[in-house]
């Protein structure tokens, strides 16, 4: 995927990234539950935005990608901000730590780039102790957002070309199938790719999320692994 540190903070220094990756985060954490003391995985962490969220909160965090310029990326952010997040590199698909060791795992825009999203997500559950939950946060394929996606990797964007986009409902299926309950769902970024539009309608969003209104480009989905 030829994504960069640096891309991710062009998004950022963009109103409609702050925008965006504000509602994006609040849909997230809408639904993780509490966190302070939490065992903590963020898989596909990226330069480590929700890694740096979730230690914030007062969890015990380990950031996981694949890439280490990510890690790198993710251990100078969390620096600058005082926070202490444990890097892992390792992939979604064959995770690099026991069985039943964590108490909440997170997974945002993941699914959309792995290449075999079930054993993905049996590896987040295989890891979720007992009573764990998993948070899932993806595009929303009948979105906007997803259609623009796929138009760049149709003109050549290597980092959309093979991206697939989900549904809520494709979603659930997969979490049921290993062996997790779907339990709440968040809905945000009700706003076009715009940032004028998102300026105007940003302060809805989180309203809109809880309603479950129609037309969100994101959706967060957390589902628990039950109890023995």
């Amino acid at each position: 995927m030829n994504v960069t540190p640096e891309t991710y903070a062009r998004w950022r220094a963009t109103l409609l990234g702050q925008l965006t990756e504000r509602a994006e985060i609040a849909a997230i954490f809408d639904i993780t539950g509490p966190l302070r003391g939490k065992r903590v995985l963020d898989v596909g962490a990226g330069d480590g935005t929700y890694a740096l969220e979730a230690a914030s909160r007062g969890a015990s965090v380990t950031a996981l990608d694949a890439e280490q310029v990510m890690l790198d990326a993710a251990r100078a952010r969390a620096a600058s901000r005082g926070l202490s997040v444990a890097l892992q590199r390792g992939r979604a698909e064959a995770l690099p730590l026991g069985d039943a060791e964590l108490d909440v795992v997170l997974a945002v825009t993941v699914l959309c780039f792995v290449s075999d999203a079930p054993a993905a997500i049996g590896e987040m559950a295989r890891v979720l102790a007992p009573g764990g939950r998993l948070v899932l946060g993806e595009l929303n394929r009948r979105s906007v957002w997803a259609a623009k996606r796929r138009l760049r990797g149709w003109l050549g964007a290597q980092s959309w070309r093979s991206a697939r986009f989900w549904s809520l409902s494709e979603l659930e299926q997969l979490v049921q199938g290993a062996g997790l309950k779907a339990a709440r769902m968040r809905a945000a970024v009700f706003f076009p790719p715009s940032g004028l539009a998102a300026r105007a309608m940003a302060p809805l969003d989180p309203l809109l999320g809880r309603l479950h209104a129609p037309g969100a480009a994101f959706f967060a989905v957390a589902a628990e692994k039950p109890e023995r």
